[in-house]
């Protein structure tokens, strides 16, 4: 029974949650806009880059901290290099940089303008395997999988840098790549069969 001039139980929930709408909304508009305005409103140290990479030009905007192995994975989705250690000591992000290896996780992506960078992903011709590829599949150089990226790209600066004279050369070429799985003898077989091409 509702009586005139006083408040009923359900026209005071409705009056409540109004209220408390009215109190939240603004706060929980305020937390997604700051969410959102990180992604679209540029910040203070945020650059704008030009880099080539396995030969297409991409034009970012990224902090001028960041690393080439985070924008590799956060912006342009190639995920083939790992996050191992991100202090330079295990390979897993190993890349080219006009050639010569380099470890994404130390480089600034600010620092690689102008030069052309190839990851694991640019490595193939788009059709066929890279025979360092195709080798560290035939020779079993691998076993989870993880490091191998890594490994692939370290092994291919091996061969083309001239560090195949011996097994043990190919060791110490190699040694800044770490494999928890204990893969290196399938690595070095990869390394010898396309030294021997």
């Amino acid at each position: 029974m509702e009586l005139k001039g006083q408040y009923s139980r359900r026209g005071f929930l409705k009056v409540s949650g109004l209220l408390a709408a009215f109190v939240t909304i603004p706060s929980s508009v305020k937390a997604f806009y700051q969410d959102v305005k990180q992604y679209f409103i540029p910040k203070k140290n945020v650059s704008r880059l030009t880099l080539s990479i396995n030969k297409k030009s991409h034009t970012l905007y990224a902090d001028t901290r960041t690393t080439l192995l985070d924008l590799f994975r956060e912006q342009l989705n190639l995920t083939g290099s790992k996050k191992g250690c991100d202090h330079g000591q295990c390979g897993a992000c190993t890349i080219h940089i006009d050639g010569e290896r380099a470890l994404s996780c130390l480089t600034l992506a600010a620092m690689a303008q102008g030069k052309e960078i190839t990851t694991i992903e640019g490595l193939s011709n788009g059709s066929e395997l890279h025979p360092m590829q195709k080798a560290f599949i035939e020779c079993d150089g691998f076993q989870c999988g993880y490091c191998t990226p890594g490994q692939i790209m370290s092994a291919v600066a091996c061969v083309n840098e001239g560090h195949t004279g011996s097994v043990d050369e190919i060791k110490e070429y190699m040694s800044g790549n770490l494999c928890r799985c204990g893969a290196y003898n399938g690595i070095v077989q990869s390394i010898q069969k396309v030294a021997a091409q």
